[in-house]
């Protein structure tokens, strides 16, 4: 073959000629030095001929990573530290760019490992799923997640009075409703009304509507609040200054728990519309969705509890958890 050909002309390289230099070059070990002479043509010609080769799909060369980097193993060692049925890792979180926090770039990380699994919870149409505030819940509601259609979506907890957006319960449902093509179910109700007010709304049939489907839910959708004392983010209702919450390592529902996973409670706490943490340990299928080194507390000890039985995360935040988890043993 005579010397001279540029990549436009590689495409015409014949198919006996590719496969014949990829077979001296990949499994016969030969130089391209060799595998030039062998042909009668130039080590740039071999060069270009290998490049075609993979193009067009003759050879094929695959990455494997070691067993300890694949994501699905990381996955089932997570689970099985957990005590969890599933754990799904999302690809590595992007860094966020100048003036951005890592809330920024979560949702759209979130939203494919969080679409999976919802698809795999089996919802049917008619089935309720229950969904959390938060800000983790609220960014996963701007990205699409998987066709649920039919599915009646209903928030766990009060909160219309709320200013955060991601506290608003009906909106995080409107939205979640709106990408997995739901029907939407409204609380209209503060998460911590007065005493009087409480009493009222439990008897209104509005709010009843919804509080039935909680027990006959198939499956929730939740954030995992960071130790609440540490928090500069938190919803208006929460007693910050109160004792007992000292004890809190994390929430769910806007339901806090301690390091063994039982409730804790606060002033007030027998007024909190919220679904119950037993409540939850009736529901079929409960996704908590959390990232983050300043959760590992709070994942950790919302999986003994058995608040949830799946976990959505990014693998760096599984890595950190199976490292806490086996210190954990080691000095216990």
């Amino acid at each position: 073959m005579p010397d001279g050909h540029t990549p436009a002309e590689s495409s015409h390289f014949s198919a006996s000629l590719l496969y014949t230099a990829a077979r001296l070059y990949y499994e016969d070990d030969a130089t391209q030095a060799e595998v030039a002479e062998r042909l009668g043509t130039s080590r740039a010609t071999v060069s270009r001929l290998l490049a075609e080769a993979k193009r067009q799909g003759i050879v094929r060369i695959e990455v494997v990573p070691p067993a300890e980097a694949r994501p699905g193993d990381l996955a089932d060692r997570l689970a099985r530290a957990l005590g969890l049925e599933r754990v799904y890792l999302c690809a590595p979180l992007p860094a966020p760019g100048p003036g951005r926090g890592i809330v920024d770039v979560m949702g759209r990380a979130l939203a494919p490992a969080t679409g999976r699994a919802l698809s795999e919870a089996g919802l049917l149409p008619g089935d309720v799923l229950l969904v959390s505030s938060g800000r983790t819940v609220y960014e996963l509601a701007q990205h699409d997640l998987t066709p649920l259609p039919g599915v009646v979506i209903a928030p766990t907890v009060g909160g219309n009075d709320q200013p955060e957006e991601w506290y608003q319960t009906n909106e995080i449902t409107r939205l979640v409703a709106n990408r997995v093509g739901g029907r939407a179910n409204y609380l209209f109700a503060p998460a911590l009304p007065g005493p009087e007010l409480y009493q009222s709304l439990r008897n209104d049939p509005s709010i009843q509507r919804v509080l039935h489907q909680w027990p006959t839910a198939r499956c929730a959708l939740m954030g995992v609040g960071a130790p609440p004392l540490t928090r500069s983010d938190i919803p208006r209702f929460v007693p910050t200054g109160s004792t007992s919450l000292r004890a809190a390592v994390g929430d769910v529902c806007s339901r806090f728990y301690d390091r063994a996973g039982d409730e804790v409670d606060f002033d007030g706490s027998d007024r909190l519309i919220a679904l119950e943490l037993k409540a939850l340990h009736h529901i079929p299928v409960t996704i908590a969705v959390a990232v983050g080194r300043d959760k590992l507390d709070s994942i950790t000890a919302g999986a003994r509890g058995g608040h949830f039985n799946r976990l959505v995360t990014d693998p760096a935040t599984a890595e950190a958890l199976l490292e806490a988890a086996s210190n954990a043993e080691v000095t216990g």
